[in-house]
């Protein structure tokens, strides 16, 4: 064989080494790349939208409440709503607030990942809508209707119906240093708190039926 092919085959047998490296590592890795890589991407299919725009959703309901949000929360409530994709998917939401374009962006959000959000203007709506339907969870506001009080009132109003539902407060006016109904799972005025107390309740709500 010619000098130059010898030579040629030195200089390439380095990079056939590699080739022959990598081939060996994935082979190796196959099991760990499918346990880990292939469960979060079918996730993100799962949520039925790009992260980015689950992103921007959540920038716009921390703009819509004012409510400043740090990176790391941000990172965090976007992870938890990819690897929450399969317990939010048909979850029912009932939203009862007097004044729910403040809300648009988070009801986009959640129905953006397959769940169903019902709109309540009033505390009779919300009665007569969770007594004909099945509800995972309640967001209400507090006060509504010239009412400081109506959203805490709806829950004595629910439980006399029989409705067990777990509620979220969610309202800007809230103060929970006045004390916390037994009845109310979590109050807070906080988008990216209020996203994830739906994915605890959803991930609760899942295990449960299992």
């Amino acid at each position: 064989m010619p000098q130059e092919v010898w030579l040629k085959l030195i200089d390439e047998f380095p990079n056939v080494l590699w080739v022959a490296f990598a081939a060996c590592a994935f082979f190796a890795l196959r099991g760990a790349i499918v346990r880990n890589v292939v469960p979060r991407m079918t996730a993100v299919r799962a949520m039925g939208v790009e992260v980015e725009l689950v992103a921007e959703l959540l920038d716009r309901a921390a703009d819509e409440r004012r409510a400043p949000v740090t990176s790391a929360a941000r990172r965090t409530t976007l992870g938890r709503l990819e690897h929450a994709a399969e317990f939010l998917r048909g979850g029912r939401v009932l939203w009862v607030d007097d004044r729910p374009a403040g809300n648009t962006a988070l009801v986009e959000l959640f129905r953006s990942v397959g769940m169903r959000v019902d709109l309540a203007l009033n505390t009779d709506d919300a009665v007569l809508r969770t007594r004909h339907g099945q509800y995972d969870l309640i967001i209400s506001d507090v006060d509504r209707d010239g009412d400081p009080r109506a959203g805490l009132s709806m829950l004595s109003d629910l439980e006399r119906h029989h409705v067990d539902v777990p509620v979220l407060i969610y309202a800007g006016n809230f103060d929970p240093e006045r004390g916390v109904d037994r009845r109310i799972f979590a109050a807070t005025t906080a988008p990216f708190e209020l996203v994830n107390y739906v994915i605890d309740l959803m991930e609760r709500a899942r295990l449960r039926s299992l």
